[in-house]
């Protein structure tokens, strides 16, 4: 495996593992001055981050007059100029798309409230360049398409895989969660996402990101990867 091959896979997970990172927007009060500000995301169908935020937040303010913006996600660590960051530079624009709901709501299930307290919409990021730092010397540009990888499964599969392992294989999620070292406690994991190349469980507000030795192309195969993940983990267990 190349270098940059295997840069782009640390950039497509590292992105996978992610849920929040900082916003820069334009700022419309300061004269275009750059304007960063903390959001928690989750990629659409297509891999796009899509952010919930208010009318009344002044970012969204800054997008009403310029869509352009970035957004940065990082690995974090002792040193951050010795781990994995990713810029996602494109325009943030409102969405309706009925399934981008349902998935923001399955990261974060406590934001179905914040409609009741203000104007919150949906925005989609659309993405034109994307620029991946691994450490000192490993820097990317790369396309989209090349990192931001969508679920890849109907929506409907999707939220059949997710509703269907939530309700019947919470003890299966939290073997998983003891096989890389997490206690759970008295918190029950739930699944959020799961696409091609592995799934996303939350323990409490901690996001947890597990991948699949292979590709796993249809429900069929996410099933199969799933009862062997369960097996590898009693067994280590």
């Amino acid at each position: 495996m190349s270098d940059e091959t295997h840069d782009r896979d640390a950039a497509r997970l590292l992105y996978a593992s992610s849920h929040q990172g900082v916003l820069s927007t334009l700022s419309a009060r300061l004269d275009g001055a750059p304007f960063g500000s903390v959001v928690t995301f989750a990629p659409d169908a297509e891999g796009a981050p899509v952010i919930l935020i208010s009318d009344i937040a002044e970012h969204t303010r800054n997008l009403h007059a310029d869509p352009r913006v970035s957004l940065i996600v990082l690995e974090g660590g002792a040193d951050v100029q010795e781990t994995g960051r990713l810029t996602i530079v494109g325009e943030a624009r409102p969405t309706d798309d009925d399934g981008v709901a349902e998935r923001y709501y399955r990261r974060f299930p406590h934001a179905t409230d914040y409609h009741r307290t203000h104007d919150f919409a949906f925005y989609r990021i659309t993405p034109t360049r994307l620029r991946y730092i691994g450490g000192f010397g490993r820097i990317h540009w790369y396309q989209p398409g090349d990192v931001l990888t969508g679920a890849e499964f109907a929506p409907e599969a999707e939220a059949h895989m997710v509703r269907h392992m939530n309700e019947d294989h919470v003890d299966a999620m939290r073997d998983y969660c003891r096989m890389i070292g997490v206690d759970c406690g008295e918190q029950d994991p739930r699944m959020a996402a799961v696409d091609t190349h592995g799934f996303a469980l939350f323990v409490g507000k901690r996001m947890l990101r597990f991948e699949f030795d292979a590709p796993a192309t249809t429900p069929t195969d996410v099933r199969k990867a799933l009862v062997a993940m369960a097996q590898q983990a009693r067994a280590s267990a």
